[in-house]
């Protein structure tokens, strides 16, 4: 037996065996805020058993165990036939199943479900964010088939399902199903209007031949595909299945998966087409129209994954710093650690909150009878500015938590180099940071009710906070100056977005964090890295706040 040469002290423990769900404040809050007194009872139980499993010790083991094992190709069987076949480690199946099982596909089918799948995505992608992907996808397919209510009433109930399936065979023999999604090619990236892949009409009214590429296939082993081709009346949107109704497999090439910087769990695809069957959805020539409704949904989605990244990485930095002792005392109670600390937790509550409003405008919209105008014309302009500030914000969230537990942070057992790795993903993935500026920029000059919508939603903060009032001045300001807009794009989408972070948690957070964000985002009183904030904020309260405990 080995002798023991030293004793283990001053190490945090694991932060596991916990509630996720209960042990956020911001999120609890938020699903408090925006559901129906009705059904809140339920959700919050239904969070809370997601929140204890994503907690523990068993699906923690899940999430280090898929990203170990990455998927892996096989394009032919042992005879030579082609099959295009991804395999995953069993733990990829077990966190799939579980987040389809918990609803996160869902949404559109319950009252308050966007509110509800939105925690429910936050709090499970914590476990393991490559999950999140097909999840995603198959939610937000949903608006995009309902363009086509025949295509919806066949589809819909699938996707909608509790019940996962990964077995490849015809969607009408499954319990449930997945959609993956495929718009961009080589030349084209984000210019999808670029695309070249063809689509020949077949006999059959609304089918037809696809012939071509993408050059970014989410999720290739899903059951379906929202695809862009160009049809003779111009780009067009299509439903690809995987396997066609006599059980034959479509023809879906999978060439090869991208080795990615992070998200490793996850199979992404380059993908060809060769006379692949598919339907039509919606008009030839309004693909982009069709299918934009979709790209919304996963925008939302990725600024939900972003802040459900920033909060898992927060809760191991506060976690870490409350059981570690150094200079005769707990890291949280040192001033400068808790300086840090507290700007970090202000970033993630910015965040949730905005993505969290964002999810209850969707049900708003969905429980008017005729769709609330007025906020689906906030989310024409909010949710392009999330998207693109919330996931900005992201990676130096990621880098500075890591840094807070020193030298373990930089170790992989930490699960902090996961983090550090997904981080930059959501500002790329359906769009990266131009991409949404320009979009912002067309809501502005294209849909002036997007613009009156967002001034009546900060407007409600207004008179409460002196800081927030300059801001909301000085963004008029620069909104009435339409000179060199283009290159001014993304200092407007971040003031945007601040201000309207601003004014929800001057509405709803505690006093000390609307200070804090408000001296600091809006007042200017901070340094241009993490831990600069003004001594005088009351940032103890704020890294309580964040603390994970349940």
């Amino acid at each position: 037996m080995a002798a023991s040469t030293h004793e283990v002290t001053n190490q945090a423990p694991p932060l596991v065996d916990y509630d996720v769900f209960a042990a956020d404040r911001v999120l609890a809050e938020a699903v408090d805020r925006h559901l129906d007194p009705a059904v809140l009872d339920e959700a919050r139980a239904e969070l809370s058993g997601l929140g204890r499993t994503a907690g523990s010790a068993q699906a923690q083991e899940w999430g280090r165990l898929a990203n170990e094992n990455p998927p892996k190709l096989r394009t032919h069987d042992r005879y030579g036939n082609r099959v295009d076949e991804v395999e995953f480690h069993p733990s990829w199946h077990r966190l799939l199943g579980k987040g389809v099982a918990a609803g996160l596909t869902a949404a559109w089918t319950r009252p308050g479900g966007h509110v509800r799948r939105a925690a429910g995505f936050v709090v499970w992608t914590q476990v393991e964010a490559g999950n999140g992907c097909p999840l995603s996808m198959t939610h937000a397919a949903v608006p995009a088939l309902r363009t086509d209510p025949a295509l919806a009433a066949e589809w819909e109930p699938r996707l909608t399902s509790l019940l996962y399936d990964w077995d490849l065979r015809p969607a009408d023999q499954k319990p449930g199903a997945l959609f993956g999604m495929g718009m961009t090619e080589k030349q084209g990236g984000s210019d999808v209007r670029a695309n070249k892949t063809g689509a020949r009409p077949l006999a059959e009214d609304g089918t037809y031949e696809l012939t071509g590429h993408k050059w970014f296939c989410s999720a290739p082993m899903s059951d379906g595909f929202l695809v862009l081709a160009r049809a003779p009346g111009g780009l067009t949107c299509f439903l690809v299945p995987r396997v066609l109704a006599d059980g034959s497999r479509n023809v879906f090439r999978i060439q090869r998966l991208k080795d990615k910087l992070g998200n490793r769990s996850n199979a992404s695809a380059e993908v060809e087409f060769d006379g692949t069957w598919a339907r039509r959805v919606g008009d030839e020539g309004r693909g982009v129209r069709t299918i934009i409704e979709m790209v919304a949904a996963t925008r939302l989605d990725c600024a939900l994954g972003a802040a459900s990244l920033m909060r898992q990485a927060v809760a191991q930095a506060v976690h870490h710093c409350t059981h570690r002792e150094a200079f005769g005392g707990r890291l949280v109670d040192k001033p400068l650690m808790r300086n840090v600390l507290a700007d970090l937790a202000l970033e993630s509550e910015a965040a949730t909150t905005l993505a969290m409003r964002l999810a209850a405008a969707y049900d708003n919209v969905a429980a008017a009878e005729a769709g609330d105008k007025n906020e689906r014309a906030f989310l024409r302009l909010a949710v392009p500015v999330a998207k693109y500030w919330v996931t900005k914000r992201c990676t130096p969230t990621a880098v500075e938590a890591l840094e807070c537990l020193g030298g373990n942070g930089y170790v992989e057992e930490s699960g902090m180099p996961r983090l550090l790795r997904e981080s930059p993903l959501n500002s790329i993935w359906e769009g990266a940071g131009n991409v949404q500026a320009l979009d912002v920029l067309r809501a502005l000059q294209r849909e002036p009710q997007a613009l009156d919508a967002y001034l009546r939603e900060v407007g409600r903060a207004r008179g409460a906070d002196h800081r927030l009032d300059g801001a909301i001045k000085d963004l008029l300001t620069e909104l009435a100056d339409l000179d060199g807009i283009e290159a001014r794009a993304r200092r407007l989408v971040e003031r945007l977005a601040l201000v309207l972070q601003g004014a929800l948690l001057v509405r709803y957070a505690p006093p000390a964090v609307a200070d804090a964000f408000c001296a600091s985002r809006l007042g200017g009183d901070r340094g241009t890295a993490f831990g600069t904030l003004p001594h005088t904020l009351d940032l103890a309260s704020v890294v309580e706040r964040a603390r994970p405990v349940s």
